[in-house]
């Protein structure tokens, strides 16, 4: 067998990794008019995807030799495949067949201070490294993507043509930006999917409420979905919702969702995004609490075992003040939402500065309005509010994020109280509410927090009506 199986002339763009987003990916690109040379570590993937697709340019490649051989200066090849050991032992096959420029594209969910080791080892070598976020699943990577790069400008520049083509379109352009040095890249990947765990969780509690306080059936929540998809709260999430509701099973005819097991599974940029956030002091409670409701919703047998011993409140039906409930419930969903992405926002702010990567927040609205998950007519908003104000240290504090959430907050707590009173979990959003009640608060009760720390630890404190004297320690009386 040759090892080359088509078209042996150089192409402009290389992709390594033929899985569902690798092939989609090259698709894509070829498509926009740039030829692409492909390999895979399973040969025969590159044999059948050549020959599915024999009329377009597509280069084949048996070894890593003949692939990299395969490629115009500076070589451009982006890697899809998992996160971690394969991806450094695929850098460490590559590097001695690279010449000086040639630039590295690494497009999975990787964890961002291994992309800032990479970057800092390729750069010692004479090469450039992209740590590049992709959003929007397959549908995304073959029509069009939200694309997060980061890495050295200047090899960005070689890129742009490329990444401008494939991303998504809308009417504020293409959804690719620029997002910083090194690893900046990856770090806003990870935290857009912690926005995203939040986003999931927050129509989740939604849908419980909905099905459990007003006992709606799938086709009416459905009619709610698609009626909030059709104001404010427009975004896919919310739409696939809608449609979601629709699937009747096959087999049964009942509602699809309706059998789908309630067991979360995850894997580890939303960790990450919580881990980021404890490292540099900012808090992300909504975040946090959908990790937490994935993580509970694991223990399924103790669960079960548990709703037959501990008792709660009985959830009753409120249908005939549905009309109310229902517009509570999606004011809640908005505001918990706004406090989500403040706490992401705020999160991406912290690293930027921490990293020195000079990171645009509103840019990054942007490059979110399409081809990614969160994608959502919200996002418009957002990016309006850093365009006022670039350094906006919270979302909270836009005038128009400030009104948003003002006439939402009533039907806000009515939602949550309703929830509670019915034993209904709501973790997402009742994090979101306290966040807000934290953060409008001038005098929270750490002041006795740090009292018992000093009073145990020695840990001083600062006197308010002394700030000047700096942390003090009081020796407090035994408490014997």
């Amino acid at each position: 067998m040759a090892t080359e199986l088509a078209k042996p002339k150089q192409a402009q763009f290389g992709m390594i990794g033929l899985g569902v987003m690798g092939r989609n990916l090259a698709l894509n690109v070829e498509e926009k008019g740039f030829s692409v040379a492909v390999w895979n570590l399973e040969t025969e993937w590159v044999e059948k995807f050549v020959q599915e697709n024999r009329e377009r340019q597509f280069t084949g490649t048996i070894t890593l030799e003949d692939f990299v051989r395969s490629l115009e200066r500076p070589r451009r090849i982006m890697m899809m495949i998992k996160a971690g050991a394969p991806v450094d032992a695929t850098i460490e096959r590559l590097k001695p067949l690279l010449d000086a420029g040639d630039i590295v594209i690494d497009g999975g969910n990787s964890y961002y201070k291994d992309t800032l080791r990479r970057e800092r080892e390729l750069k010692a070598a004479g090469l450039n490294f992209i740590g590049c976020g992709v959003s929007g699943g397959e549908e995304g990577a073959r029509h069009g993507p939200s694309l997060m790069p980061g890495g050295d400008r200047a090899a960005y520049e070689h890129l742009r043509a490329v990444f401008e083509a494939i991303a998504a379109k809308t009417d504020s352009g293409p959804c690719v930006t620029y997002v910083g040095p090194d690893g900046a890249g990856h770090f806003v990947k990870t935290v857009h999917n912690g926005i995203e765990y939040g986003d999931m969780q927050l129509i989740a509690e939604a849908y419980d409420m909905l099905r459990k306080a007003l006992r709606l059936d799938a086709g009416e929540m459905a009619e709610i979905f698609e009626d909030w998809n059709r104001g404010s709260l427009e975004s896919f999430l919310i739409e696939i919702t809608a449609t979601i509701l629709r699937v009747r099973d096959d087999e049964t005819g009942r509602p699809l969702v309706d059998l789908v097991l309630d067991k979360a599974e995850q894997k580890g940029t939303g960790k990450w995004t919580v881990q980021e956030a404890v490292e540099l002091g900012v808090p992300v409670p909504t975040i946090a609490a959908a990790i937490d409701a994935r993580v509970i919703s694991s223990l399924k047998d103790e669960r079960i075992a548990a709703s037959k011993k501990i008792k709660g409140p009985r959830a009753t039906s409120s249908r005939a003040d549905k009309k109310r409930l229902v517009t509570a419930i999606r004011d809640a969903l908005y505001a918990s939402k706004i406090c989500s992405y403040a706490q992401g926002m705020n999160l991406i702010r912290k690293g930027s500065e921490e990293y020195n990567w000079n990171i645009q927040s509103g840019e990054l609205a942007r490059i979110w309005k399409g081809g990614c998950i969160i994608r959502a007519r919200f996002l418009d908003t957002i990016m309006e509010a850093y365009n006022r104000q670039p350094d906006l240290p919270n979302l909270l504090l836009d005038d128009e994020f400030n009104g948003l959430i003002e006439s939402s907050q009533a039907n806000w707590r009515r939602a949550i109280e309703t929830a509670q009173r019915a034993g209904i979990p709501i973790p997402a959003m009742s994090a979101s509410l306290a966040y807000f009640d934290s953060y409008r608060t001038r005098d929270l009760p750490q002041n006795m927090t740090q009292a018992q720390r000093d009073f145990f630890g020695s840990h001083t404190y600062i006197r308010t009506d002394h700030p000047e004297r700096g942390y003090v320690h009081t020796e407090w009386p035994d408490s014997k």
